[in-house]
């Protein structure tokens, strides 16, 4: 590509494709040395902490190519983040440094967020990825990826990133599948709006998530969810503790810019194919024409499954219950869900198979103490999500439990 800077043309090398770019904040956490109140905390232990960035390492760390796209400021907050994210196997290289911003920061409490005693401070307003904007990101290395993951919480931050998301939602030629979390933080928000934003960015997606107490106040359950939210082709709402429902549109009904770029249509494990995987083969895909290039339906087993889902005439809807979890601390829970999710989605699995990666994956942050944790390997993930339905519910998952290399059902003991 060629990038003009005043009078002087450069240039450059197109951005590699990537199964996934995610873009949004991260920050720097600082979590406390033992309960109490933030006032009498006398330590912290430094963490990175972000919706986006969070996903991005688990995806890496799961086997995926994934870019994280962000802004920093240039001090060394900004340089933990980078390397720190990086050190995941992300691709850093798009991320810019802001000069006259600095760097979010923000510090919490050992307290679950649903109890009274939880604090949150966050140092984020005036951030460097607050000014992120369609001018000065780097759309081409953006829209770079097989799937571009976004999130609500990027539309809070201020109204050039609210620009960003929806010039990055828009139909038109270069867009990638997207998927979104709604992530829809009230306190983020100046005003009342934040709740309708969120909801028509969501609408403009193609994978979304959803939890049933950020629903904009709907009652009613999953199906209540899903009339709201009639537009994405697959919509996984989560029900906590309970479990997660996905729906996923009939191919006719889902458009062209509900389909799949041609590498994730395989049906199967990208792995097991070896062009499927090759980035000059989707980039192929992405130049040969139409609004998204040459595209393949949802990958088979999508609407394959069992039961009601695989009669293929309406909405296919597959409820997988949630594993019973020891939880240590359920911050960046919901990240990892998402990644499991988009994990299985990428390899080709079954819906229900992506449901059970998810909660896989988020049993892994739930079992630890900070943001981000590294998911489970594939093999065992892949052990564990094709058990009985039996088995599954039987599973009790505690710290520790991503190395256990027990059969399944005796990962219930640690």
């Amino acid at each position: 590509m060629t990038e003009t800077r005043g009078a002087t043309t450069i240039v450059t090398n197109a951005p590699d494709i990537v199964d996934v770019v995610a873009l949004g904040e991260s920050m720097v956490t600082f979590l406390p040395s033992r309960p109490g109140r933030l006032a009498d905390v006398p330590s912290f232990e430094r963490g990175i902490g972000g919706a986006e960035s969070n996903l991005a390492c688990g995806l890496a760390a799961a086997g995926h190519s994934v870019r994280w796209v962000s802004r920093v400021g240039a001090d060394g907050f900004g340089d933990h983040l980078v390397a720190t994210v990086g050190s995941y196997g992300v691709d850093v290289s798009a991320v810019r440094r802001d000069p006259a911003r600095p760097t979010g920061v923000y510090f919490r409490t050992a307290g679950e967020r649903g109890t009274d005693a939880h604090e949150v401070a966050y140092y984020r307003a005036g951030s460097a990825a607050s000014a992120m904007s369609a001018e000065n990101v780097d759309l081409e290395a953006v829209r770079a990826g097989r799937v571009l993951h976004l999130t609500g919480i990027t539309a809070a931050l201020s109204e050039d990133c609210r620009g960003l998301l929806h010039e990055l939602t828009a139909p038109g030629a270069g867009r990638p599948l997207i998927s979104f979390d709604v992530n829809h933080r009230p306190d983020l928000w100046r005003d009342a709006e934040g709740a309708g934003v969120v909801r028509e960015l969501a609408r403009r997606a193609d994978v979304v998530f959803v939890g049933e107490d950020e629903a904009w106040g709907v009652t009613g359950g999953p199906s209540a969810v899903r009339e709201l939210l009639p537009e994405p082709g697959v919509l996984v709402v989560k029900q906590g503790a309970k479990g997660a429902t996905a729906f996923v549109s009939p191919a006719d009904r889902r458009g062209p810019v509900a389909q799949f770029p041609a590498p994730l249509g395989s049906g199967s494990d990208p792995e097991s194919q070896g062009e499927a995987s090759s980035p000059a083969r989707a980039a192929g895909s992405r130049d040969a024409g139409g609004e998204r290039g040459p595209v393949a339906q949802f990958p088979s087993p999508l609407g394959s499954g069992t039961g009601p889902e695989s009669r293929g005439e309406a909405s296919s809807t597959t409820f997988v219950p949630a594993l019973a979890v020891d939880v240590v601390a359920t911050t960046g829970a919901g990240d990892a869900f998402a990644a499991g999710f988009l994990s299985g989605m990428l390899r080709g699995l079954s819906v229900k198979a992506c449901l059970r990666t998810a909660h896989l994956h988020a049993a892994a942050t739930l079992t630890t103490p900070g943001d981000l944790a590294v998911p489970p390997a594939r093999d065992t993930v892949d052990r564990l999500a094709a058990v009985d339905d039996g088995t599954w519910g039987t599973l009790r998952l505690g710290p520790g439990w991503t190395q256990a290399v027990q059969a399944p059902e005796e990962v219930r003991i640690p």
